[in-house]
């Protein structure tokens, strides 16, 4: 069954002026970007959890013996994004992974360390396997909605995959998943080569379902009642503690919230792309695409680069930013982290889904390990060097002790990254207040007393790094 034709225009059908799409009021003000440490939080926990998902589905694909030489995964590296080296990153997680090594005469070559899996992991990988299997459907249905949000109800296939984390699909989900519903999808060839490239994917809608064109926020308005298409939506609005909306910005939110909303499975091509109207139907794509991740965020770049794909007029970008109440950027892990601010409550989402709760379960995993590895470190590096395999932990050890100089250099420099990013973005940024306001300017006057010249931040940072390479 093709799918179906394009709605016409809405403004047609719904009733309303057809000049109140082409009006364009928003005011010439700067949105100030405000921290909120909650939703900060959200996205510094996941840190290294893709790379690790990734190296633990690594090292459970062979059903024979779960268990991986250290070359092999050093040679994955670029696949599993591994942040530094494998045997480091490793040794981040002595209750997740066990390096062994294997028994040899002493003419032979030293060994190379074979790396296990814990049991408390393995627990884990069953839970979530379940977990899975379980919610096939409902994957199926997610991913058959962000279909239907394409105007061609079609998206490449690396695009998708680039997005499968975040859309809760399996790894190897082309296998075990589309086959299973060949009325949702088919891979078929693109229909435009990207970079003049041939052979590429796309994944193409085969039967569009009506029953589930219906977006999360006309789901919540028909639970409470009374809700027909064309009538006005408001969105939910959380601003971090500390932001002000200046005056007639907030009298241009109030009107806009009023304008009817467009459900985000409607085309929105008709209308003019720089009015309030088009602007609301942008936000109402952005907010579904959301709500349609299990995380219920995503990189910024996930959403610039599915924008085309969308019908996104150009530009939609600075929509984000006009609506801190909606959506908000989070500066963290070096880079740009788009969260629907509706989800969570501080750094927890509302809902949760089974298989965020798992991810949760491996986040407290992989901290679990650190927690008793960072107050022994310069004790273990000792040991580390002091094993049998002498020749092979020297070399070994003298590479991480660069490194690990360099994680200290990341660290230090991860507060400035933040704050170029900021300052590329599309906002002004401002540090969410304090409980204590005095005691805040208090702290400040001292820096500046300190520092007359400036550059206080970046001087402690220095003085952590130099202090950090002495105790190495």
């Amino acid at each position: 069954m093709p799918p179906p034709p394009l709605p016409s225009p809405l403004h047609r059908r719904i009733g309303w002026p057809p000049g109140l799409q082409q009006s364009r009021t928003f005011v010439d003000a700067r949105v100030k970007w405000v921290r909120d440490r909650g939703l900060d939080h959200a996205v510094e926990k996941e840190k290294h959890l893709q790379p690790f998902h990734a190296l633990k589905d690594l090292l459970l694909s062979s059903s024979s013996s779960p268990s991986l030489p250290l070359d092999v995964i050093a040679a994955h590296r670029d696949d599993l994004r591994l942040p530094f080296r494998a045997i480091r990153f490793i040794r981040l997680f002595p209750s997740v992974f066990l390096e062994e090594f294997p028994q040899q005469s002493a003419a032979a070559a030293p060994p190379r360390p074979v790396i296990r899996p814990t049991p408390e992991l393995l627990r884990l990988h069953d839970d979530e396997q379940r977990a899975l299997a379980t919610c096939r459907a409902e994957t199926a249905d997610r991913l058959l909605r962000l279909l239907m949000l394409a105007p061609d109800r079609r998206l490449p296939l690396r695009l998708v995959d680039r997005l499968r984390w975040d859309l809760g699909l399996p790894r190897d989900y082309p296998r075990s998943l589309l086959p299973d519903y060949p009325d949702y999808f088919q891979i078929v060839p693109s229909s435009t080569t990207a970079g003049g490239s041939s052979g590429a994917l796309d994944l193409e809608l085969v039967c569009y379902r009506k029953d589930l064109a219906v977006s999360a926020m006309e789901q919540y308005a028909m639970r409470t009642g009374g809700y027909k298409k064309g009538m006005p939506l408001a969105f939910p609005l959380h601003f971090s503690r500390g932001f002000e909306l200046e005056k007639k910005v907030r009298k241009w939110l109030d009107e806009w919230q009023k304008l009817p909303y467009i459900s985000p499975y409607e085309d929105g091509s008709h209308l003019a792309s720089k009015s309030d109207l088009a602007e609301k139907w942008t936000v109402g794509v952005l907010h579904e695409l959301l709500h349609l991740l299990v995380p219920k965020k995503t990189e910024k770049d996930n959403l610039i680069l599915l924008g085309e794909h969308l019908g996104l007029p150009p530009g939609f970008r600075k929509v984000i930013t006009h609506h801190p109440g909606i959506f908000y950027v989070s500066n963290k892990l070096r880079t740009q982290t788009v969260v629907l601010r509706e989800a969570y409550r501080r750094d927890m989402l509302v809902e949760k889904h089974p298989l965020m709760g798992l991810r949760f379960q491996y986040i407290h995993l992989m901290h679990k390990g650190k927690e008793t590895g960072s107050k022994h470190k310069d004790g273990k590096r000792k040991r580390n060097a002091s094993r049998v395999l002498d020749d092979y932990k020297i070399k070994d050890g003298e590479e991480e002790g660069e490194e690990e100089d360099k994680e200290y250099d990341d660290e230090d420099e991860e507060e400035e990254d933040e704050d170029e990013l900021s300052a590329a973005s599309d906002v002004d940024t401002e540090e969410e207040e304090s409980d204590d306001e005095d005691e805040h300017g208090n702290r400040s006057a001292a820096r500046e007393k300190n520092f007359p010249c400036g550059g206080a931040s970046r001087t402690v940072r220095s003085w952590r790094t130099m202090m950090r390479r002495s105790s190495v």
